[in-house]
Parts: C-alpha cells; structure tokens; sequence
C-alpha cells in the first residue's frame, strides 16, 4: 500500500435505498473520492449478520467465531484509513441494521479488554477518521442523544479517536434531505475532511 493512499468504507445502515441516510451517505463518499481517498459502500441490510451470541468464544483470541457475513466486514473495518457509519434514528435510537453489526464489535472489545491487544495494526491507528451521518424524521433536535454514546463504542472499537457527526432531523419521506438547505453539500464537505 502506497503511504498517500488513503480508502474509505462506507456502512449504509438504513433499510431503505434511497433514503436520506443513503443519500448522505453517497454524498459523503463523492466528497472523499475527490479528496483523492478510494471509496467502497457496503449496504449493511442486505448482508447475513447474526446477532451477538454472548457466548464469550472471542475472550480466547480476540475472534467471533460464528460464520456469517460479518467474517469478511471485520478486515474491512481494521483496515480503512476512514470509516463512515451511515445509521438512521428508528424509535429513538439507532436502525436495528446498525445496531446489530456494533453488537457483533463484541470480539474488538475482548480484544482491547480481555487480550490488552489493539484491535487496529500500529501503522492505521493514527491515519484513521470516522465520520457518522444520520437522519431521523422526529422534529426534536435531542433525538439523536440515545444514539450518541453507541456510536462512541463503534469508534472507540475501531480505535478511531477523531470523528465527527452529521445529523440532521425532520426528514421523514424519502429524498426529503435533497430539500434540506445545504445538507448535501455538507455531508460531501464532511467525506473529503476525512482525508483532510
């Protein structure tokens, strides 16, 4: 790997296509790709992750051992200079499709707790950046709270320091964010920072 090549994943969460958080998200990867970073979007909802057994196996070496989708999502996540958690409010906290692969970060908390290991190769660490984007239709500007500490966890397991969040609420119909003043832009803003 080049030291100036910088690759950002994106982790579409909603499970609507085409919806706001989808859009932000898309508008974010088009802000790092003409940063210069290369991009990939995986669409969380159509993936086969089983939720978090608590069966405690990964206390041993640090790996889940259940044999589902998430097994190729892991290099991935260890391995992306940026990540991008695209993950709506449902309910008052985040989409069920979020959640479930931040349970299934079990085995990077054994990792960073039980085995005193880091989760993240030395020469990422400091490289990487997160970045969250949400929408949720609630008119009420605290709706995003509940979720705020989850999505600390899913970086902290990444062992990305740096992070910064997008919300953006009273977007309830699809596309409903292409009319919200300057929100694209600033989600495109957002995923060229990540190289910044």
């Amino acid at each position: 790997m080049g030291e100036e090549e910088f690759r950002v994943l994106g982790l579409s969460c909603s499970p609507r296509r085409g919806g706001n958080t989808d859009l932000m998200l898309d508008s974010a990867l088009q802000g790092a790709r003409e940063a210069g970073a290369d991009t990939e979007k995986i669409i969380v909802p159509e993936l086969d992750i089983h939720p978090c057994k608590a069966c405690n196996a990964c206390f041993k070496e640090g790996r889940c051992v259940q044999k589902d989708d998430m097994q190729e999502l892991y290099p991935k996540l260890r391995s992306r200079e940026g990540i991008i958690l695209a993950a709506p409010i449902f309910s008052m906290n985040l989409a069920a499709q979020a959640k479930i692969l931040i349970d299934r970060l079990q085995c990077f908390w054994a990792t960073k707790y039980v085995l005193r290991q880091h989760t993240v190769p030395d020469e990422k660490r400091e490289r990487r950046k997160g970045l969250w984007l949400s929408a949720a239709g609630f008119d009420r500007e605290n709706v995003f709270d509940a979720a705020v500490p989850t999505v600390r966890y899913f970086f902290a397991m990444l062992e990305i320091e740096g992070w910064e969040r997008l919300t953006f609420n009273n977007v309830e119909d699809r596309g409903a964010i292409s009319r919200v003043p300057g929100a694209l832009e600033s989600c495109r803003e957002a995923g060229s920072r990540l190289k910044a």
